[in-house]
């Protein structure tokens, strides 16, 4: 069985491992939340950042697709016109 002398050196150790916990666990603990916050937010502005670009990109595609389909093979004409030309 239990020795009395372990008794009371189990009760003392507890009692340090409450404090530790206390003192030095639980801080560690809020200062890794308070990253993962800040993290999040700098994924989150990351990600509005890309799907505000993602959206200008688009914008163009639909323009230069637009300008395909209104004028057809005349824009192909006019870029090979454009390269062609000499530089002034």
């Amino acid at each position: 069985m239990i020795s009395p002398i372990l008794v009371p050196i189990l009760g003392i150790s507890c009692g340090l491992l409450a404090i530790f916990g206390g003192v030095f666990v639980r801080p560690w603990f809020k200062l890794k939340e308070r990253q993962m916050e800040l993290e999040s937010q700098m994924v989150a502005e990351k990600a509005a950042q890309y799907a505000a670009q993602t959206e200008r990109l688009e914008q163009r595609v639909r323009v230069l697709e637009r300008i395909v389909t209104d004028r057809g093979i005349a824009v192909a004409d006019e870029i090979e016109r454009l390269r062609d030309a000499p530089l002034n």
